[in-house]
């Protein structure tokens, strides 16, 4: 009674446009209600979540994320790739993946990923006659990987709720986000073949004078990402620690050298991160209590019981896990999707024998698809406002890349468990 009412209470919420931290709230409500508990019975599950130091890694990473994206680090970056690659049909749309996941190594979010590439790139792109539709439907299908290559706040959190090695889960999406940037700039050079109208960048000349200045000026930009994950994989810092060392180091590079941003706009960059993060984090007081709550119900039992009634074949409830997850991160962000789908479909994943590391990239590339697939898709509303470009001429090709790109780099990580663990062995041992 409690566990489906509360899932009916969140989903029919959560259709309706209502955010996520209060149709949880509503959530808790029923529970209280129904259930006949006191709610400060609750609380002390969501404080004590809450107050981990481990947590205080997601808001700084969000404060680095908007000192970057307002304080033009990317551009440099973006520059560079045009450099090598730009001369080439396709070049610069293959130049903004990247750029996706060099800032997605930094920024470990979606939103802000799309927010500072699409609206660096797109006037690139428009001014070359690329089709306008496809690129918007690029970069919003290039902007997850800002939650598959670390650091990545999702991943963060999926450690601490899994009781996980974080660096492993960290290291757990690399290979995957590698094979979706493969598999999108494959995807898009074949959906370009047929546009003969597109202008291509002259290669700079000389060349390696331009190089070597364009990379003195991109240089402090990649030094942030060589800094933030050495310093983790060394041993030299722990992630929060390195969450902190990338404000310190992004704000006068951001003043000082890009000229991006003035004493007075950083202070309105970081009021504006306040004001997300402190959505955040009451998101995940509310979920962390619901979850808790679900659990003491049994939902994880519960869940295993249906999907065991429907097959015992691991093929089979690894593809219903999948659909599950789809489904979750199309209602819900990546971070409250990850709160509550982890303790409920990790025991599942587990029966199947799964590794727990293996099932945090599953996690990973699942939200990241859910959150740019149609109707929900709040990346694509997104990047509908960043492109200036509607979303029906985004919806199509979105869809195109989905199906070549996203859903076989699904199916590689689900299947193939070494993309997903070869490398945190290999780095961190087993």
């Amino acid at each position: 009674m409690i566990i489906t009412g509360s899932l009916v209470i969140v989903c029919g919420m959560l259709l309706l446009g209502v955010s996520v931290y209060v149709a949880f709230g509503a959530v808790l409500m029923f529970i209280a209600v129904v259930g006949d508990q006191s709610i400060t019975g609750y609380l002390p599950t969501g404080s004590t979540g809450i107050r981990s130091l481990v947590l205080l890694a997601i808001p700084l990473f969000m404060i680095a994320g908007g000192v970057m994206e307002k304080g033009r680090i990317a551009a440099p970056l973006v520059s560079l790739a045009e450099m090598f690659i730009g001369h080439i049909k396709g070049g610069l749309s293959a130049a903004a993946v990247l750029a996706c996941g060099v800032f997605g190594s930094i920024s470990g979010a979606a939103n802000a990923t799309l927010t500072c590439i699409g609206s660096i790139m797109m006037p690139h792109l428009r001014q070359a006659n690329y089709p306008r539709g496809q690129s918007a439907a690029l970069l919003v299908c290039a902007s997850p990987l800002g939650l598959l290559i670390p650091p990545s706040s999702s991943h963060i959190l999926y450690g601490w709720i899994a009781q996980q090695h974080v660096l492993k889960c960290f290291l757990s999406t690399v290979i995957p986000a590698i094979i979706l940037i493969t598999l999108l700039i494959i995807t898009n050079q074949v959906m370009l073949r047929k546009y003969d109208n597109i202008e291509l960048k002259e290669r700079p000349k000389p060349f390696l004078p331009t190089l070597g200045k364009q990379g003195r000026l991109a240089g402090p930009a990649l030094m942030m990402p060589i800094i933030i994950l050495g310093g983790i994989y060394g041993g030299i810092m722990t992630p929060t620690e390195a969450a902190g060392i990338a404000v310190v180091y992004a704000i006068p590079i951001a003043i000082y050298f890009y000229r991006g941003l003035t004493w007075r706009t950083l202070a309105q960059t970081i009021q504006n991160s306040g004001v997300t993060i402190g959505v955040v984090m009451v998101m995940i007081f509310m979920v962390l209590i619901v979850s808790d709550n679900l659990i003491a119900q049994g939902a994880p039992q519960l869940a295993k019981d249906m999907v065991y009634s429907v097959s015992d074949n691991p093929i089979v409830i690894l593809l219903m896990i999948n659909v599950v997850m789809i489904l979750i991160g199309m209602l819900m962000d990546d971070i409250s999707g990850l709160l509550l789908a982890t303790p409920i479909l990790l025991p599942i994943a587990q029966s199947t024998g799964m590794d727990p590391i293996h099932f945090a990239a599953v996690i990973g590339v699942n939200l990241g698809m859910a959150n740019i697939t149609p109707p929900t898709a709040p990346l694509l509303y997104l990047g509908a406002q960043v492109c200036d470009t509607p979303v029906s001429k985004m919806l199509w090709p979105t869809l195109v890349f989905i199906v070549f790109a996203w859903l076989p780099t699904l199916m590689l990580t689900t299947f193939i468990p070494e993309l997903a663990l070869w490398l945190p062995d290999l780095l961190l041992g087993k």
